[in-house]
């Protein structure tokens, strides 16, 4: 058997078909529908308490914290009212022994005097007004709330949330351990040390960056609906859409805090990179079993497992091993010179990331899979430079990239489950379930092609609008083209249903998102305590 032969044996496993895309939309369907039930399911299913999503004429300024990481961003976002924004940041380190302190209080103050500096820098005026507010006025009095930063906290650890800006910290994650913060509410904690710096700033949402993404697709979209789905196809995978409140039966059961039921909706944070953990309808070739039995988390997250940018470049890796390894097969490897097209004799290093496990960054796939050059000029130069393997040879270089397309169309495939799961489910191709009395907006920047063909071919008030994120879905050639492939491929949505559907790129969730979560959750206050609906769009 020929070296590409042996390829294409191996590229088939990778081969998601029709049958399997619509066997797992059911199962999807299903497993969205028991999280809904019931606490503890295998998709989540998160309530956040978000009831309305922005319709782009929404105006103000309002602030953003992001702590994700090593890093804690601070943001303030001014909001045009016309699908604009504007953008202010700042970002520190977080101290490494802040990360493992004793005390919750030694990380929150030290992240409220970030937004102290932050506002002293780029709102001078308005912090010293508020400074001076709050220090001469009594506590009893208070103060007008229009004269308050709303602020938006994007806290990417895992928490348990019982409100929109109330979450308690499950566990730690990412090199923290602050064990005296476990169990306490994270937006009380950060309030706390905001209001002894006297700062004009009030904690109103606790954000989860999906959700965050959702937003701010809502908030730049062009057209009159609003958008259904936010969905990140990056380092990892995950998704939150906008259902029915009716559908939402554990609310019933939960020990969650008041939050208004006028809009009849609610965004739900699907957690879905838990999907089908059981593998009763995912794919699993031998290159999956042995990357989910040395992860770090085996046996759960098997649909990000699939999908995500932390493992697409690790399946690919196990491939080319798994080719190597076969002594019959020429494979980055050659009896003589003579038999390679550059005339010398393929070698890789011995330290080469080839051997290591998580050493091929899913950025090599996107380079691979689009290189049209003479003689995979590109895919060539990328296995010398990333990889250490050395004169490899036009047939070595074809296989690589033959095995990068295939996993790579995979994981597209399998987005459009989610994807066009969640269509079904909440039924958007469905006309009655459409409100078209909203007032058009005009876009604030420019639509992708994608979107400019959705809105030639499609009535504004029949587009299912998807805002998406992440390096796989932004980099990754042909991801949205082989997405909307299998969405045609289920019978439900079909190539008439996949045309309504627009997908456009949202950035910054944990930033304009953040803010826009907060500004909802401004106008839900305001509207419990003078009992009137919040504006927003409407979300069905």
């Amino acid at each position: 058997m020929s070296l590409m032969d042996e390829a294409r044996q191996v590229a088939a496993e990778f081969e998601y078909s029709a049958e399997a895309v619509n066997k797992g939309v059911k199962e999807f369907i299903k497993e969205m529908d028991e999280g809904l039930q019931k606490v503890g399911a295998t998709m989540s299913q998160i309530p956040t308490y978000v009831t309305a999503v922005p319709n782009g004429t929404e105006k103000g300024l309002y602030m953003a914290v992001d702590l994700g990481g090593t890093n804690f961003r601070v943001c303030s976002i001014h909001l045009n009212g016309d699908t604009t924004f504007s953008l202010t940041q700042s970002k520190v380190a977080i101290p490494r022994e802040l990360m493992v302190a004793k005390t919750a209080q030694e990380l929150f103050s030290f992240l409220a005097r970030q937004i102290q500096v932050f506002l002293k820098t780029h709102h001078e005026e308005h912090y010293e007004a508020g400074v001076r507010r709050r220090k001469t006025m009594s506590a009893t009095d208070g103060y007008k709330d229009e004269e308050n930063f709303y602020l938006g906290f994007t806290f990417s650890f895992p928490v348990e949330q019982v409100g929109i800006n109330s979450g308690k910290l499950i566990r730690w994650t990412k090199g923290f351990d602050i064990q005296d913060a476990v169990g306490k509410d994270v937006c009380a904690l950060l309030q706390e040390e905001i209001d002894k710096l006297h700062l004009p700033v009030h904690v109103a949402a606790l954000v989860n960056d999906t959700v965050g993404t959702l937003m701010a697709r809502s908030y730049t979209s062009p057209g009159k609906t609003g958008t259904l789905l936010g969905a990140i196809f990056g380092t990892g995978t995950n998704g939150a859409y906008v259902e029915r409140l009716d559908k939402v039966k554990k609310m019933a059961s939960m020990n969650g805090s008041d939050y208004d039921k006028s809009t009849g909706e609610m965004i739900i944070n699907t957690e879905w990179g838990s999907f089908d953990n059981h593998l009763s309808v995912l794919p699993n070739t031998p290159y999956d079993e042995d990357l989910d039995k040395q992860s770090v988390n085996p046996g759960i997250q098997m649909f990000e497992k699939r999908i995500s940018g932390m493992f697409l470049g690790e399946i690919l890796r196990r491939a080319m091993l798994s080719m190597m390894n076969r002594s019959h097969v020429a494979f980055l490897k050659d009896e003589h010179s003579g038999v390679n097209d550059v005339h010398s004799t393929t070698t890789i290093d011995d330290n080469s990331a080839l051997y290591k496990q998580w050493g091929l960054d899913t950025s090599f796939l996107s380079i691979v899979s689009e290189d049209h050059s003479p003689n995979l000029r590109i895919v060539r130069q990328t296995l010398d430079r990333d990889l250490s393997v050395s004169a490899a040879s036009f047939e070595d270089a074809e296989a690589v990239k033959l095995l990068a397309v295939a996993i790579g169309k995979r994981a597209a495939r399998l987005s459009a489950v989610a994807l066009g799961a969640i269509v079904i489910s909440t039924g958007r191709l469905n006309k009655d379930t459409i409100n078209t009395s909203t007032t058009a907006i005009t876009t604030g920047g420019k639509s992708s092609d994608t979107e400019a063909k959705t809105s030639e071919a499609v009535k504004e008030e029949d587009v299912i609008d998807i805002g998406v994120d992440g390096s796989v879905v932004e980099y990754y050639p042909g991801f949205e083209d082989y997405l909307r492939e299998a969405l045609r491929e289920i019978p439900e949505i079909g190539p008439e249903g996949e045309k309504r559907i627009r997908i456009g790129i949202a950035k910054d969730g944990s930033g304009v998102g953040a803010a826009l979560i907060a500004l909802v959750a401004r106008g839900a206050e305001k509207s419990q305590s003078h009992n009137i609906p919040a504006r927003a769009r409407s979300m069905g």
